[in-house]
């Protein structure tokens, strides 16, 4: 209590001096604060938005050759039918799931409404492989659906918007389809998606691969989307999918043309890669902020034992060691530097809360001061505190008390 009043007292004292100090430290909290947590919220919406294509898949598409092979010159176009998505399904280890996707740009009308919709053919593992999540009241296609070849149809929410306006509810409605009525079973929940392969999953319906292939008479794959159950085995994964292929369709399993794969994962390991190097960059900048107020604290500190070097060379004379005014100054400049703290803390998280007013989440995602961002700072603050007042703390204690009651 007693040193808490004298700190206290030189605060009062120094009001304007105090006020500055206090406020580089308030200021220095705040931006590495809210540096990292900007950081943090936008590494987040990143992975949200790429994650909308589908976490760590791979898509692949049969092409043509372009190494010959076993007598078989190069240029064969490779066809793969739903049997080779069975094969892998079997004989691949570490599969998570795949899916064979049938395209087509089929006429749909709905009343006196007729448009040209771009139609995936795929099996009930493709919602978990693309995230493409149902909205409430509604579903995607199941193994039933595939297995009895139902007409049932799962819409995009802007296509389902297009089609039968805002204020109707599509599940549960028909619609034809080149002449053939599908049932709405589901409409995909709005996501973010800043990546594709063949255009924006709200603009495109989705059906049985099975009903798609009867209806088209088209029995080969144009892609298909696989995952390994880990993501640390897609590259092992993508090998054995390739030789599965190659062995049954004859084509070497070096040939990257004949069977390209898109590796998203890879995609992921850059973002997080760039986004460490970035919230990083963000950390050190915030930091030496931080610093240039610990350099106000202990400038502060050095007049402050500069004022009371009478007062340490009595204190001395009367018994006091150089290790109990060493702790009194080191205590009071922590005192400091946690009161700048906690106001910068606080101003932080109220900024923190107030960006999502604004509707700038989607770009920049949304500031959070984690348990992280907070413990680091706080080591920060400490370490900075510690450095501030070590170097007037170590002066005040190795003073002469013979010389200093003089002063």
């Amino acid at each position: 209590m007693i040193i808490l009043r004298q700190l206290l007292r030189d605060l009062r004292s120094q009001k304007l001096r105090t006020f500055l100090t206090i406020f580089g430290i308030v200021w220095g909290t705040v931006a590495v604060s809210l540096l990292l947590a900007f950081g943090q919220g936008f590494h987040a919406q990143l992975r949200k938005s790429s994650a909308g294509l589908g976490e760590n898949i791979c898509i692949a598409w049969p092409s043509l050759t372009s190494i010959p092979f076993e007598g078989l010159g190069k240029g064969r176009r490779i066809r793969l039918t739903e049997e080779d998505m069975d094969l892998v399904a079997a004989k691949a280890d570490g599969l998570a799931g795949i899916s064979g996707e049938y395209t087509a740009t089929l006429k749909a009308t709905y009343g006196t409404k007729t448009l040209a919709i771009d139609v995936s053919g795929v099996n009930p593992l493709f919602a978990d492989l693309r995230n493409l999540i149902p909205r409430a009241g509604g579903r995607f296609i199941n193994a039933i659906d595939e297995e009895q070849q139902r007409r049932t149809i799962f819409l995009g929410d802007e296509l389902a918007k297009n089609i039968f306006g805002e204020a109707t509810e599509p599940v549960g409605k028909t619609l034809l389809m080149q002449g053939s009525p599908f049932l709405v079973i589901g409409v995909l929940k709005t996501k973010t998606q800043d990546s594709s392969y063949s255009g924006r999953d709200k603009d495109k319906a989705f059906v049985p691969g099975s009903t798609l292939r009867a209806l088209t008479g088209d029995k080969y794959v144009d892609n298909f989307i696989f995952k390994a159950q880990s993501s640390l085995d897609t590259g092992r994964l993508k090998d054995q999918v390739l030789q599965i292929l190659a062995r049954r369709h004859r084509f070497d399993p070096k040939d990257k043309e004949a069977l390209m794969i898109w590796d998203t994962t890879e995609m992921f390991q850059f973002l997080d890669t760039f986004m460490l190097g970035f919230r990083l960059f963000l950390g050190i900048v915030g930091a030496f902020t931080l610093i240039v107020g610990g350099i106000g604290v202990s400038n502060i500190m050095n007049v402050v034992v500069d004022e009371r070097t009478r007062e340490i060379g009595i204190k001395m004379a009367l018994g006091a060691r150089s290790r109990a005014i060493l702790g009194q100054f080191m205590l009071e400049t922590l005192m400091v530097t946690a009161l700048g703290g906690a106001v910068g803390l606080a101003i932080a998280a109220g900024i923190c809360r107030i960006v999502p007013v604004f509707g700038l989440t989607e770009y920049i995602g949304t500031p959070l001061i984690s348990p992280f961002v907070g413990t680091l700072t706080a080591l920060l603050l400490g370490a900075i505190g510690l450095l501030a007042g070590w170097f007037p703390a170590r002066e005040a204690a190795n003073l002469d008390p013979v010389v200093a009651m003089k002063l």
